[in-house]
């Protein structure tokens, strides 16, 4: 008789009900954890014998890590982005590009210009790249705010209350994309 290459599956240990104790109290928490624990280490042990009964015939050779992991465990330590479009030619467009690219980088958030861990809000990477010019953050703000108003209507009352309302930076951060557009056509 030939010899199958395909091992026969291993018979399932049958695990017999617990005997009552004579004093009728059946056993205990502990005494069924117990049993129960020693079952399911007979059941891995088998199951690890099955596995490698099943894999013995694949040849693998060692993987060096190094030939694997080629990008920086932490991303953070990289650099931010840089804008895949060409920047815009007015200064108000190249500001809400920037800090779209910004909001992109590091991160958006709610509540706060910027919260413990670096993230943004709409206002608060405007006001990061613009850098101290408070004149032209001013007419950035007001550009955010027109295309707010021309998408969502004129219920808005501010960028950080549109900028709060939301769950995502999704949003947020298409606004200042569209804004930046609408500056550059308009020659801000």
């Amino acid at each position: 008789m030939a010899a199958s290459l395909h091992a026969a599956p291993a018979a399932r240990a049958v695990q017999p009900p617990p005997a009552a104790d004579p004093a009728g109290g059946g056993l205990s928490l502990e005494a069924r954890l117990t049993a129960v624990e020693a079952a399911m280490s007979v059941r891995l042990d088998e199951a690890a014998v099955a596995y490698e009964v099943n894999t013995a015939h694949i040849d693998t050779e060692p993987v060096d890590l190094a030939d694997v992991i080629t990008v920086p465990l932490t991303p953070t330590l990289q650099p931010p982005p840089q804008p895949s479009t060409p920047q815009p030619g007015t200064p108000v467009a190249a500001l809400l590009e920037r800090a779209r690219a910004r909001m992109e980088a590091d991160g958006w958030c709610a509540g706060a210009l910027r919260d413990e861990s670096g993230s943004v809000c709409l206002l608060g990477a405007i006001r990061k790249e613009a850098g101290g010019d408070r004149g032209l953050e001013a007419d950035a703000a007001s550009v955010v705010l027109d295309a707010i108003r021309r998408r969502f209507g004129d219920h808005v009352d501010s960028v950080p209350s549109f900028n709060d309302a939301h769950g995502s930076g999704r949003i947020p951060l298409r606004m200042l994309g569209e804004a930046a557009s609408m500056a550059e056509a308009k020659g801000f």
